[in-house]
């Protein structure tokens, strides 16, 4: 193999393994985006917070303390009522402001709106996730366009003049 084929073979693989990536996180974002979404339309019904508190972890000795709100709340569908915990997107944190807020924001005995899946009245959730993911699909797709240019440039090079420096076709 000589040199020119041993480059445009490196050049190939750094430009497939750039569209892979790239794919992998438009895929991932786009799926974010569409779970986000699913939830927009879903019931909305009232609901009635029953408890509420911050809770605290360590996942491991050495890690920090990570908080987050647990919420209780109760909500009739169909003449059934059921308990729901889901807040939404919200996970655990470092900071306590946001679990706080949460906390606040959902007081025992407060009544709230909860969108409950049409499909199983058991999953319901207080909180849309946000949609982040579809205003940044574009950067990932920057991977997958640089990748396809790496790889077309690695077959469609410039001719060699016979001093050996490329020349250009006007």
């Amino acid at each position: 193999m000589t040199s020119s084929k041993g480059s445009c073979l490196i050049k190939v693989l750094l430009g497939l393994s750039l569209v892979l990536m790239g794919c992998g996180g438009t895929g991932w974002l786009w799926y974010t985006y569409q779970k986000a979404e699913e939830t927009r339309h879903w019931q909305s019904v009232e609901a009635v917070v029953i408890s509420s508190q911050m809770l605290t972890d360590r996942p491991t000795p050495h890690s920090p303390l990570y908080y987050r709100a647990e919420v209780h709340y109760r909500y009739t569908v169909d003449d059934k009522t059921y308990t729901g915990t889901r807040l939404g997107a919200d996970g655990p944190s470092n900071k306590t402001d946001r679990a706080l807020e949460n906390v606040k924001n959902f007081a025992v005995g407060k009544t709230v709106t909860c969108y409950v899946d049409p499909a199983d009245h058991t999953k319901a959730i207080l909180k849309h996730a946000p949609d982040y993911g579809i205003y940044s699909i574009w950067f990932p797709l920057l991977f997958v366009v640089g990748g396809f240019g790496m790889i077309v440039s690695a077959f469609f090079r410039p001719k060699a003049s016979p001093g050996g420096t490329p020349t250009s076709t006007s």
